[in-house]
C-alpha cells in the first residue's frame, strides 16, 4: 500500500490475524495509515525504526519475549510517541504495568469505530503540544475564541496535525505554501490540498509559530522559502500570484540579505 505523507500512520502490534485485520480495516476506513500489522514485539520494533510511525496501537497479550508493555517500553526508549493499548483482559496488575509507560489511552477487545476514532484523537490531543491561544485576543471577541477552541492545531517537531474530515492529518511545516485569509476563514494550501479552518489569518499565524510564514498582505501570508519571484506589488508562490501589500513590503525584504 502506498504511503500518503500527511496521513496519520499508525503502527498495530497484534497477534490474532482476525482481530489484526478487523483493526487495519477500521482504520484504513478512518483515514489513516497502517504500518504493519506486526504480530511480534521484535517486528514492531523493526517497522517502527523503518517508518514514521506517528501512533502505537498495542495489543498487551502477544506472542514472542517481548509482550505488549515490553514492546511499547522499547518504542518509548527510541522515541516518544502515543501508544494506546488494547486488551481482552483487565486484571489490576496488568493495568499497573502497563499505567507505567503512560499510555494515552486504555481499550479492550473488541475495539469498535467509535471508540478506536475516540481512543487516537484523544492520544493525538494528550500527546502531541496544542499551540497558545493567542494573548492579545481583545476582550468583546467572544466568537473568535470560541472558534480558536474548535479548531485544534497540533504540532510535533516540524509538523502539524489539523482536523481535517473528522481525523488528523500531519502536514510538515515546510510545505505550506501560504495562507489566504477570506474574512473569519483561513485556507491553509500545500503543493497537494487546501484546508479551510475557522480562524482569522492573525490567529493561523500566532498558532503555527513558523517564522517561514511571512505575512505580505491583510489576506495572505507566505512561505519566503517557496517564493519563486516577486514585483513592487505581488509575489509568486508555485505558479500562484499574491498580493505583496505596501505596509508588509520592508518586512518581507527584510527576510533577503541584499549583495
Amino acid at each position: 500500500m502506498a504511503m500518503t505523507t500527511n496521513r496519520v500512520q499508525i503502527l498495530i502490534v497484534e497477534d490474532e490475524a482476525v482481530l489484526a485485520l478487523d483493526l487495519s480495516d477500521m482504520l484504513e476506513a478512518e483515514g489513516y495509515t497502517v504500518i504493519g500489522p506486526a504480530r511480534t514485539g521484535r517486528r514492531a520494533l523493526e517497522l517502527f525504526e523503518q517508518h514514521p510511525v506517528d501512533l502505537l496501537l498495542c495489543d498487551i497479550h502477544i506472542q514472542g519475549e517481548l509482550d505488549g508493555i515490553e514492546t511499547a517500553r522499547a518504542v518509548l526508549a527510541q522515541r516518544a510517541v502515543p501508544v494506546i493499548y488494547l486488551t481482552a483482559l483487565g486484571d489490576k496488575d496488568t493495568l499497573d504495568r502497563a499505567l507505567q509507560t503512560t499510555p494515552a489511552a486504555y481499550m479492550t477487545k473488541p475495539a469498535t469505530p467509535t471508540g478506536l476514532r475516540a481512543a487516537i484523537e484523544l492520544a493525538l490531543h494528550t500527546f502531541a503540544r496544542q499551540l497558545p491561544v493567542p494573548a492579545v485576543l481583545p476582550a468583546a471577541a467572544p466568537a473568535e475564541r470560541e472558534s480558536l477552541s474548535r479548531e485544534s492545531i497540533l504540532q510535533l517537531d516540524d509538523h502539524v496535525f489539523i482536523k481535517y474530515n473528522h481525523q488528523f492529518v500531519r502536514i510538515p511545516l515546510c510545505d505550506i505554501l501560504l495562507l489566504e485569509a477570506d474574512n473569519t476563514y483561513t485556507t491553509l494550501v500545500t503543493p497537494t490540498r487546501k484546508y479551510a479552518l475557522r480562524l482569522t489569518l492573525t490567529a493561523m499565524l500566532e498558532r503555527l509559530q513558523f517564522p517561514q510564514l511571512v505575512r505580505v498582505h491583510r489576506s495572505h501570508a507566505v512561505n519566503i522559502q517557496r517564493v519563486e519571484s516577486f514585483s513592487e506589488t505581488e509575489a509568486t508562490v508555485a505558479g500562484q500570484l499574491v498580493p505583496l501589500g505596501r505596509q508588509y513590503k520592508e518586512a518581507f525584504l527584510q527576510h533577503f540579505q541584499f549583495r
